[in-house]
């Protein structure tokens, strides 16, 4: 690519893509020493909150899911057979058939009570001994090419097994949920393509159940992002405020002397533990307390001003998700959703800076 030649959109994104999580963190800590040094942020203030970044996946359901396995296995396992050579037997596309029971088990779910419950759970019967066929059809071409040494035939025979275990997993938790009615089973999946997808329920009327990963964002003055982070596993909001102050602390070089949070955060070893931090005041509301002094503490004028300042964490957080794109992260992986929020929030920052500089240079 010549030094004069702008990259397009494909070849920027390919770029990114080839950062990694780590890099992209680096980068968001030197750009924050940047506003440091040109008085963006100070680091006297500090609001935090959680979001939901959504994965790239249509709404779950278990015959959706049992659908997409059937489709993945029968494509790989045809691929193997054209690159593999002569199988004992010919691979058998049952993709119609099962697509004529999801089909069914959408229509019988239109029907109450207990006949429409009937025929669903009969659909669902049919459908899962068309998904076991078609494991087994996938287990016998692993055993059939296990001595195969080709490199893109062995690709393709592991990322066979790996959808086979996957798709066993959903068999299971099928069985469990419609025939036992059980809907928490260890290791449960919303996602072949995304498997480490969480259902995550934080009480929105609007959009009540969400599929994706919670991020949480630190903010300081002039709505600067200074730290933001993907969780593996979705932890309680009461756990994150001492970690949130510390991180804080290790990139700015001080610790704020305001830290406001909703009252998720709340958790009176928490609220010590940011004092011994240094923090003079921390704003987070106690929903339970029937404590007099208390509620005194949180009706006091700073205290209410710091709530109204928190508020703004969810302006910020609505402004990532419409101009930068978290609310659905489109790259695959928890690597590459810590890629998609980490490059959202330097852009978002960038569009900061150069407010606020702009105004100050006039």
């Amino acid at each position: 690519m010549g030094l004069n030649k702008v990259p397009d959109a494909k070849t920027l994104a390919r770029i990114a893509q080839a950062l990694g999580g780590e890099v992209i963190e680096k980068l968001h800590e030197r750009l924050l020493g940047l506003a440091q040094k040109h008085g963006v942020i100070r680091g006297r203030k500090m609001r935090v909150d959680t979001t939901v970044v959504e994965t790239n996946v249509h709404y779950p359901t278990d015959s959706s899911l049992l659908g997409d396995g059937a489709r993945v296995l029968t494509r790989t396992m045809k691929k193997i057979e054209k690159q593999g050579g002569k199988l004992k037997r010919k691979v058998r596309d049952r993709t119609r058939s099962v697509n004529k029971r999801a089909i069914a088990i959408a229509t019988a779910s239109r029907y109450k009570g207990e006949a429409g419950e009937q025929k669903r759970k009969k659909e669902y019967r049919r459908l899962l001994r068309l998904t076991r066929q078609i494991l087994n059809d996938a287990k016998r071409v692993m055993e059939e090419t296990e001595r195969r040494r080709k490199p893109a035939l062995r690709a393709l025979r592991d990322g066979l097994a790996t959808m086979a275990d996957r798709v066993r997993q959903v068999v299971k938790q099928a069985k469990a949920r419609i025939f036992d009615g059980v809907t928490q089973l260890p290791g449960k999946i919303v996602s072949l393509f995304e498997p480490h997808t969480e259902i995550i329920r934080k009480g929105k009327t609007s959009k009540p159940t969400e599929f994706g990963k919670l991020v949480q964002l630190t903010e300081a003055e002039n709505q600067i992002v200074t730290y933001y982070d993907v969780f593996d596993e979705r932890p309680s909001d009461r756990e994150l405020l001492t970690n949130a102050v510390t991180e804080q602390i290790q990139r700015l070089g001080r610790a704020p002397r305001l830290v406001t949070a909703d009252a998720g955060y709340y958790a009176q070893t928490h609220e010590q533990a940011a004092e011994a931090l240094g923090v003079k005041r921390v704003a987070v509301p106690n929903r339970n307390t029937r404590s007099a002094e208390r509620k005194r503490l949180e009706r006091m004028p700073w205290f209410k001003k710091a709530q109204a300042w928190r508020t703004g964490c969810e302006g910020r957080i609505s402004v990532l998700k419409r101009r930068h794109g978290l609310r659905r992260s489109l790259y695959r992986g928890v690597e590459g959703m810590k890629r998609w929020v980490g490059l959202g929030v330097l852009a978002d920052n960038l569009i900061n800076m150069g407010r606020v500089l702009s105004v100050s240079r006039a």
